[in-house]
C-alpha cells in the first residue's frame, strides 16, 4: 500500500505522484488539515481566513470524489499524522509533490525523518516548465524576468500533461477515512461570499475544467485576454484560473496544452500568447524563489536592502478594512475582504499604495493577501509583493499613481461605486477623488467626508514627492 500526500495539488489529471504510486501498487489518498495554517500570525490576523479555508474545503470535497472516496481526512501535522497513517496501514511508500519554500521543505524533511525505513518520493507538479527542462542551473536563474522568458521560449519545452489514471479503486474496507471538516470545524467564522463577487468561485477540479471550457470555448473570451485582463467589473475580464491554480486543481501544464489546442481549432492571436506569457511569470516567481530562498520573505528582498518602514497597526488597519479615504485603494481592498478576490491591475495599486505611499512594512500586506485571497500562491505572492515594493525583480523606485490608474481603468467610476455605495451618487468629476468637493457639493451629492466617507489618510501627491526622495 502507498500514500499519496495530497497538499497544494488537489487533482487526478496530470498528477505524477498518483500515477507513479500507481504503477506501484494498492494506493490511497491522504490530506491534512494543518493547524498551523490556521493559526493567528505575528500581525494580529488569521494566517488562513474563512473564504480562502471553504475553497480548500471544496476543493478536497471534489478530491474525495474523483478518487471515489479513497481519500483520508485528518486534522493535524503531516509529520506526526502520516507516519501514524503509514504504520495503521502497512504502508511502503509515500508520494507527493515537491514544494519550494521553507515552511512546507520543513515539513517534508521532518516527515523523512520521523517515517522509518519507508521511503518518501517527491516530483515537481507545479510549474508549466519543469525545472529539469528550463536552460539554466537553478543558481544561475535570471534576476530579471525577460532574460528568463526569452530564453525558457527558445530552448524549453513544455511537457505534455499526464492523462487521469483509467479507474481509481473506491474504499479499502479496513481503513477509516476520516470527514471534511467544515469552516467551523477548523475554528474559523463561516463568511458568506458577498453577491457583487465577479464569479462565484467554488473549488475543486470538476470547477477549474468548466471555468477553462467557458472561458476557452463556449464564451472564446481567450482572443481577447490581454486586452481585457486589467478590467475590474465582469466574469470575463480575465481568466480567474489563479484560485484552482493555487490549490492544484488543474496545472499549468493542461492550461498550456489547451491555450495550444485553442490556437489550433479555434484562433492564435496575441491574446493567446499571453495567456502562456503570464503563465511562464508564474513559474519564473517559483523558480526565483528556489534560487533566493527565505530572502523573499525579508523586508530587504532579494535585493537586501536596508529599509525603515512604518509599522503602526492602526495605519495598517485603514488599509486593510479600506478606509483609507482613496476611492480606488478602498474599493479593491473592500471586494477582498468580501470575496477572497480581487483583480491584477488592483493588487498592484494597493500594494503599490502601502508599500510605497505609506511607506508601510511590505510584510503586512502580503501576510495579509495570504489570509484573505482563495488564490494564495506563496512564490506569487510574496514575489509580486517584493516587485512593487521595489525590494524583487524590478531595481527600479516605481509607483503606481492611483487616481491615474483609477481614471484609466474605472473611467466612469463604476467598479468604485460598486464598492463603496456611499458613493454611489457621485459623479465621474469626483468619484476617485471625492476629498476634492466643496462643502455644498458634499451636501448636493450627499456625502460628508469624514463623515460618510473617510478623509484621506495622506496627501497623495506629497507622498509621491517623498517616493522620488528615496534611494
Amino acid at each position: 500500500m502507498n500514500i499519496i500526500w495530497y497538499k497544494n495539488d488537489l487533482r487526478i489529471n496530470d498528477h505524477q505522484p498518483l500515477c507513479e504510486s500507481l504503477s506501484r501498487g494498492e494506493t490511497v489518498g491522504l490530506y491534512c488539515f494543518d493547524p498551523r495554517q490556521l493559526r493567528d500570525t505575528e500581525y494580529g490576523f488569521k494566517k488562513m481566513d474563512s473564504l480562502r479555508a471553504a475553497f480548500l474545503i471544496d476543493s478536497v470535497q471534489n478530491l474525495k470524489e474523483n478518487l471515489n472516496g479513497n481519500l483520508i481526512i485528518k486534522i493535524g501535522q503531516p509529520e506526526t499524522v502520516i507516519p501514524e497513517v503509514a504504520k495503521n496501514i502497512g504502508a511502503k511508500a509515500v508520494y507527493c509533490s515537491a514544494e519550494t519554500t521553507s515552511d512546507e521543505i520543513e515539513v517534508e524533511s521532518s516527515l523523512r525523518k520521523n517515517l522509518v525505513d519507508i521511503p518518501v518520493y517527491s516530483f515537481h507538479t507545479h510549474t508549466m516548465y519543469h525545472p529539469e527542462d528550463v536552460p539554466f542551473d537553478l543558481q544561475d536563474i535570471p534576476d530579471v524576468f525577460t532574460q528568463f522568458r526569452k530564453q525558457a521560449e527558445i530552448r524549453s519545452s513544455v511537457r505534455d500533461p499526464l492523462p487521469a489514471p483509467d479507474s481509481l479503486r473506491g474504499p479499502y474496507p479496513n481503513i477509516k477515512y476520516g470527514s471534511i471538516p467544515t469552516v467551523n470545524d477548523l475554528g474559523l467564522e463561516e463568511q458568506s461570499v458577498d453577491e457583487r463577487s465577479v464569479l462565484s468561485f467554488k473549488g475543486g477540479e470538476i470547477e477549474a475544467w468548466k471555468r477553462l471550457d467557458h472561458y476557452f470555448f463556449e464564451s472564446d473570451e481567450l482572443r481577447n485576454y490581454k486586452f481585457t485582463r486589467n478590467g475590474l467589473l465582469g466574469k470575463n475580464y480575465s481568466s480567474k484560473f489563479s484560485p484552482w491554480l493555487a490549490h492544484g486543481c488543474i496545472s499549468a501544464r493542461s492550461i498550456h496544452q489547451k491555450v495550444e489546442t485553442y490556437e489550433r481549432t479555434v484562433h492564435k492571436n496575441v491574446s493567446t500568447y499571453w495567456m502562456k506569457f503570464e503563465l511562464i511569470w508564474r513559474d519564473y516567481f517559483r523558480f526565483s524563489a528556489m534560487k533566493h530562498g527565505n530572502s523573499i520573505f525579508h523586508l530587504g528582498g532579494i535585493q537586501g536592502k536596508d529599509l525603515q518602514k512604518d509599522t503602526d497597526s492602526a495605519v495598517f488597519k485603514k488599509w486593510a478594512e479600506g478606509k483609507t479615504g482613496i476611492p480606488f485603494v478602498d474599493a479593491n481592498m473592500r471586494e477582498l475582504s468580501s470575496t477572497g478576490y480581487m483583480s491584477n491591475r488592483g493588487r498592484q495599486n494597493v500594494a503599490s499604495f502601502l508599500a510605497q505611499n505609506l511607506n508601510f512594512d511590505w510584510r503586512w500586506g502580503a501576510a495579509w493577501f495570504e489570509s484573505k485571497l482563495i488564490d494564495y500562491d506563496v512564490c506569487s505572492n510574496w514575489g509580486n509583493w517584493a516587485y512593487n515594493a521595489t525590494v524583487g525583480h524590478d531595481p527600479r523606485n516605481r509607483y503606481f499613481n492611483i487616481v491615474g490608474q483609477a481614471r484609466k481603468y474605472d473611467k466612469k467610476g463604476e467598479y468604485v461605486r460598486h464598492w463603496l455605495p456611499e458613493l454611489k451618487d457621485l459623479p465621474s468629476e469626483f468619484v476617485h477623488e471625492p476629498y476634492k468637493m466643496t462643502v455644498d457639493q458634499q451636501k448636493l451629492y450627499g456625502v460628508k467626508i469624514g463623515v460618510d466617507y473617510p478623509e484621506p489618510m495622506i496627501d497623495l501627491e506629497k507622498s509621491y514627492e517623498d517616493i522620488k526622495q528615496r534611494d
